[in-house]
């Protein structure tokens, strides 16, 4: 009668909040949003939470039971930011105070319509962008008076060093891309400089002095800087520079898609590396760009120089990160999430959908992509310490692939 009571109570409550009462004897409840295995542990959930957020990561709900210790949270969605709306577009940002674990790396998504401009600018920090929607122009010059003037499109990345000045416009109707800096803090004052707002901040006697002109030439200085405006595109070519064009190994632009990807002998999907082997100007920020095809998997690694932070652009995936002393945590990604893996940790990335590729960015602090693969490390040990070390048989140690595969379908 007891028990009858409280099942009742219970089914009352759940009415209440508008919620369906999970059966307790018909398996695992967490792709139902609840924190029940099925074999005992857990029980419903009763109080304020969000159940599109829950459904939608299971594994946060105790799903794996390899899961241990106290691993700090590691995701942020583009989706929580702020987004910051200007006439012509849009920015939403992530940094540290959005996700304290990313140590190095801050980053944002950025919208222009067509003829918008970023207005001319400068960061003390390094700026690298890539399209994935629309095209844009952009436009840089260096400390020696070298310029560079480009279109960019769909797979194509730029890299502004620190210091750089530069701007981008909108090129087609709408126009998107995701923008990384080498500094985790990036909103911190100091961080980014606008020419209008400079000039305006200025006596305009020196001002005008500078350029040779009369002072009301600079009456209507934009106050305060708009940051993203309107315009029409550009159709001026820059010519006759003193130092003449950024080309070559000097360029400031990498046209991902005219290269070859990196070697997958898992054949598991494409694995681009970007970085100053290749891309020479980027010294201070490396990537990769990666598609996983349905219910693949990146193998087991860990990066020996950096931490690594990822964008997730496209499909849905699951990770789990070890950061040692048997801690370890899995967290489900979706299109606009973002992670920071700690630095050296070991973790894999699997594609979730059964149909839908997964598409992702990685970025890293550093001049190159360096990664350990788990199984080849082992391959290249003595088998029988292996054999040892994992408790299996010396026939197995002896025939781990002594080849990184990267990505396996």
């Amino acid at each position: 009668m007891k028990l009858s009571l409280q099942l009742s109570a219970l089914a009352v409550a759940y009415a209440a909040l508008g919620v369906a009462v999970p059966a307790t004897k018909t398996g695992p409840q967490f792709e139902k949003g609840q924190p029940i295995d099925g074999n005992g542990k857990g029980a419903p959930l009763l109080g304020g939470t969000n159940s599109q957020v829950d459904i939608a990561n299971p594994d946060n709900l105790g799903r794996q039971s390899t899961d241990n210790g106290i691993v700090p949270n590691l995701k942020w969605r583009f989706s929580d930011s702020k987004t910051r709306l200007f006439k012509g577009g849009w920015l939403r940002e992530q940094v540290i105070q959005d996700l304290p674990q990313s140590h190095d790396i801050s980053a944002a998504q950025q919208h222009l319509s067509k003829g918008a401009i970023r207005e001319l600018h400068w960061h003390r920090v390094a700026e690298w962008g890539f399209v994935y929607s629309g095209s844009v122009l952009i436009s840089a010059v260096d400390e020696f008076g070298r310029y560079q003037v480009q279109k960019l499109n769909y797979g194509d990345i730029w890299y502004f060093p620190k210091g750089v000045a530069h701007t981008v416009q909108g090129l087609g109707e709408e126009n998107e891309f995701l923008l990384v800096f080498d500094d985790a803090d990036f909103d911190k004052v100091g961080t980014t400089f606008n020419v209008d707002d400079w000039i305006a901040h200025t006596p305009r006697d020196i001002v005008a002095r500078n350029f040779g002109l009369d002072p009301s030439v600079f009456d209507n200085v934009p106050k305060p800087n708009p940051n993203i405006f309107n315009g029409t595109v550009s159709t001026k070519n820059v010519t006759d520079g003193p130092a003449g064009e950024l080309t070559g190994d000097a360029s400031f632009v990498y046209r991902t898609l005219q290269h070859k990807p990196e070697p997958v002998p898992g054949g598991g999907g494409t694995f681009y590396k970007i970085d100053s082997t290749n891309f020479p100007a980027s010294k201070t920020l490396a990537a990769t760009f990666v598609t996983l095809k349905p219910g693949g998997l990146r193998e087991l690694h860990w990066h020996p120089n950096a931490e690594e932070w990822l964008y997730f652009h496209n499909g849905r995936a699951r990770a789990t990160v070890f950061i040692g002393n048997a801690a370890a945590r899995t967290f489900d990604f979706s299109a606009g999430d973002t992670a920071a893996f700690p630095d050296n940790s070991g973790h894999y990335i699997e594609n979730t959908s059964e149909t839908e590729d997964l598409v992702w960015i990685e970025m890293y602090k550093s001049d190159r992509v360096a990664d350990i693969s788990l199984t080849q490390w082992l391959a290249l040990s003595p088998a029988d310490i292996v054999a040892q070390t994992l408790n299996i048989p010396l026939e197995i140690a002896e025939k781990l692939q002594k080849e990184k595969q990267m990505l396996f379908p």
